[in-house]
């Protein structure tokens, strides 16, 4: 079996985001990893509306960050791998997000996880205004 992996790596984001008193007041760096695993070959049209635009990965990361504060991290990533899962052609996700500052001894701290679509339905809207995919 073929698989075709679509990624991208050390996004660099500012986000509100955190549990603790000083996370709510001010935004901080999340560095995110989003791996796609695509279901076929959508890319072997040639034609990048039949597979995954880099753009609308990006736009639905900070969609989610622009909802305003995030308690957790885990949160953050079940949202992005929710969004992804909608992308036509995306059977599986995995997103990694980072916070560097979290631990003072240790060079960052985050979570990573991995998704598989679930047919039961659409889970992620766009905030108001934001551009839909394919705009």
């Amino acid at each position: 079996m073929t698989r075709t992996r679509v990624f991208i790596e050390a996004l660099e984001l500012e986000a509100s985001i955190g549990v603790l008193d000083h996370e709510a007041v001010a935004r901080q760096p999340l560095i995110v990893d989003v791996t796609l695993e695509l279901e076929g070959d959508p890319w072997k049209t040639g034609r990048l509306e039949t597979t995954v635009d880099y753009r609308d990965i990006v736009m639905r990361a900070e969609d989610i960050i622009g909802r305003g504060h995030i308690q957790l991290v885990e949160d953050f990533a079940e949202d992005l791998a929710a969004a992804c899962l909608e992308l036509p052609h995306v059977g599986e996700v995995t997103v990694r997000a980072v916070k560097p500052d979290a631990v003072a001894a240790a060079r960052a701290a985050g979570v990573e996880i991995t998704r598989s679509r679930d047919p039961g339905g659409v889970r992620w809207r766009p905030a108001a205004g934001a551009p839909s995919a394919g705009d």
